[in-house]
């Protein structure tokens, strides 16, 4: 699931998020690792502008803060940045930051990477917006080399270059974390194919996947790429039992065996893994939902 209050934007946030702060979300973490989900996640903008700010919001925590925070709150949920958006540094740098994360969470980061879409971030920062496709490609070949088993690592390309300079701590997980990739352009879906270890979409319908999923597997075949794509998706909103408020029209809502019947149709498209998002009034009414779907929803869902 990706957290509430970490990202704020008002196409998803619920209206007690605005209240909300670092014990809310210490409890959702909590609640995510005592009932079994997989993966908790963070999103990130550096800097929203303007123009975007009453789309968007302007509460957008930082990934490696949160994850590092949280952390240490929680035991075997796994860590994801849902997604970073790599190319507005370089990759040393993120290489550091989420190595770190993974050494102090015992191996538990997943590393979602995507182009970004907010060119004022990246000129702010002397980054190139409208090459990031690039940028983002390169900086995933980088960080691969970066992440992987070498104290010193060496990469050679035509943005970054590094050799002799000693990273440490070095991951837990060997030969390095996973990367997924994120996204649903034919760009990013090609990107996730030939250079991630798994593919987040970003809010496709379930009409648009089947062919997109066709798609990144063979890409991945002509290309020789034996190990399957983690391929994910971001689940409609969801509300275990019958809900006394307006929980929205897409929202599927009811019975645990109607709504498993219904995510169970994403493993039949080929889907690996779900994101799901609860909707809720007040924190205890969120962590109540993650208790139902867990014990209630999970297991008709299959291994």
């Amino acid at each position: 699931m990706q957290l509430p209050v970490q990202s704020q934007s008002t196409l998803y946030a619920e209206q007690w998020e605005a209240g909300a702060g670092p014990e809310d979300l210490r409890e959702i973490a909590r609640a995510a690792d005592r009932y079994g989900f997989a993966y908790i996640a963070c999103c990130e903008h550096l800097a929203v502008p303007r123009r975007l700010a009453d789309a968007m919001g302007t509460t957008w925590y930082d990934p490696v803060a949160t994850l590092s925070h949280l952390a240490a709150v929680t035991e075997r949920v796994r860590l994801l940045s849902h997604v970073a958006v790599v190319g507005l540094r370089h990759p040393l740098l993120s290489a550091k930051q989420y190595a770190t994360l993974d050494r102090l969470s015992g191996g538990r980061l997943i590393l979602g990477v995507g182009a970004g879409h907010v060119p004022e971030e990246f000129r702010a920062v002397g980054a190139d917006f409208e090459g990031r496709g690039a940028v983002l490609d390169e900086t995933v070949d980088a960080l691969k080399a970066a992440l992987g088993p070498e104290e010193f690592p060496a990469f050679e390309g035509e943005r970054f270059r590094f050799a002799g300079l000693g990273q440490a701590p070095r991951p837990v997980q060997t030969p390095r974390p996973p990367i997924w990739v994120g996204g649903s352009s034919p760009a990013a879906v090609r990107r996730a194919a030939l250079r991630g270890d798994g593919w987040l979409p970003q809010g496709d319908r379930r009409t648009e996947l089947p062919a997109k999923i066709a798609r990144l597997r063979r890409l991945r075949e002509e290309a020789g790429i034996e190990e399957p794509a983690e391929i994910g998706a971001i689940a409609e909103p969801l509300y275990v039992g019958e809900a006394s408020w307006d929980v929205g029209a897409r929202t599927l809502t009811g019975e645990p065996e109607q709504l498993a019947e219904s995510l169970r149709a994403y493993r039949a498209m080929g889907v690996d893994q779900i994101q799901v998002r609860f909707r809720s009034r007040v924190r205890d009414e969120l962590t109540d939902q993650i208790a139902a779907f867990a014990t209630h929803v999970a297991v008709h869902l299959g291994d």
